[in-house]
């Protein structure tokens, strides 16, 4: 993936200042135990360019369950489930480290994501970059003025309930993203959906499917520092409405096909939906059910001058950032074209850094009641915009397969 250590590149094309080449990093972090070159880890084989899927489930008596086919699939790769939950996870090697479609499967390892764990997943070196990417062939805005992210009121359920905070394993060791409640069509009132940025479950066109993939709404709810969290509050305080494992993740072709550590290519389609289950066995509510909320999606936003401000929520994590609070930027947005034949992206100016990727953007559907428009996918590690992007038909083809695949569960 693309933490923050070599982050994403962007090319000039026509500017002046061909010389250096900007680098952009996609707001993911990782807590750092052995660096390596890169983040993408050792596979080198590109993905399948299938839209990505995969299945696990929970029995009623809170094991998991893993489908028959899957099982002979995970055969072929030589990994057995007892083994897998008892640290054979760790194991990154290329024919270990699962990157086709049907191979996702993210067994629920109870107690892994504690306390402890989630709070040291927010470690992520610098790396400084240029700010400046003018020059594009494509409808391309001038850069942003920066906006200086502002604290979400505590208790943060009572003020952005949909969100949360998402985290995975990866070779370079455990890493963070944000992510949004969103609204099942298959199950209205009751969704168990999402959202998130594609990099924030897999690593694209050189790895594969991340693992131990957690989804926590309203982490840390009552802004506790990090001093605070180090004196082991109950995990009541840190997870309030529990810990929600990925029993599917879903995201675009193209992302798989074409995403990297470095390079925009596949940012336009760096989108994700996950249906997830609770870590302790479900108590009979769905997600939306147990924080209260979820947003609806809208696929067909305004064009960019229509809309008169986006407002982007995430957990930032890289300095001057420590992960264990909830921000937001308010601006309006602009046009960013990293390739002439991709779809533009969504930017605004805002100061969050590494850790806020896969945070949802909101803005006034077309019926102009919030929906979530966009998610972050890249921005300078110097902190001074993000982008996300435009959702069209790959992101709501994402969507709705996975609220149709779970319409009769």
């Amino acid at each position: 993936m693309r933490l923050v250590r070599p982050g994403f590149t962007a090319r000039r094309k026509g500017s002046a200042r061909r010389a250096s080449s900007p680098v952009l990093a996609t707001a993911a972090v990782a807590a750092v135990l052995a660096l390596t070159a890169t983040a993408c880890g050792p596979g080198e084989d590109d993905a399948s360019t299938q839209p990505s899927s995969g299945s696990t489930g929970q029995t009623s008596d809170n094991k998991v369950a893993i489908p028959d086919d899957l099982k002979d699939r995970l055969k072929e790769h030589g990994i057995d489930l007892d083994q897998w939950k008892n640290g054979e996870w760790k194991n990154w090697d290329k024919d270990k480290w699962l990157r086709e479609a049907k191979d996702y499967i993210n067994p629920i390892i109870e107690g892994l994501w504690d306390p402890d764990r989630m709070r040291d997943a927010d470690k992520a070196p610098e790396k400084p970059v240029d700010n400046d990417i003018s020059g594009d062939k494509g409808v391309t805005d001038p850069t942003p003025a920066p906006v200086r992210a502002t604290g979400v009121q505590t208790a943060y359920h009572d003020n952005a309930a949909e969100s949360g905070k998402l985290f995975f394993d990866g070779p370079e060791g455990s890493m963070v993203c944000s992510a949004t409640v969103v609204k099942d069509p298959a199950h209205p009132g009751k969704s168990n959906m999402v959202w998130t940025a594609g990099h924030c479950v897999h690593a694209g066109k050189k790895g594969g499917w991340y693992r131990n993939i957690a989804f926590v709404p309203s982490y840390n709810n009552s802004g506790l520092s990090t001093d605070e969290l180090r004196n082991n509050p109950p995990k009541e305080k840190v997870a309030p409405y529990g810990v929600w494992w990925g029993t599917w993740a879903q995201t675009s072709a193209q992302w798989i096909d074409q995403g990297a550590s470095v390079g925009g290519l596949g940012a336009p389609f760096d989108f994700a939906v996950l249906h997830v289950t609770p870590e302790k066995g479900s108590t009979g509510k769905s997600l939306e059910e147990t924080v209260g909320s979820a947003l609806p999606v809208e696929f067909n936003a305004p064009a960019v001058p229509k809309i008169s401000a986006m407002t982007a929520t995430g957990f930032p994590a890289a300095p001057p950032y420590d992960g264990q609070k909830l921000f937001q930027c308010k601006d309006k947005p602009g046009r960013l074209s990293l390739t002439e034949s991709d779809p533009t992206m969504y930017r605004i100016g805002c100061s969050m850094t590494g850790g806020s990727s896969g945070g949802g953007w909101v803005a006034a559907g077309q019926d102009g009641k919030p929906a979530l428009v966009s998610n972050t996918s890249i921005g300078p590690v110097t902190a001074g915009w993000l982008a996300g992007p435009r959702l069209g038909k790959e992101a709501k083809g994402v969507y709705d397969s996975v609220s149709k695949k779970y319409a009769d569960k």
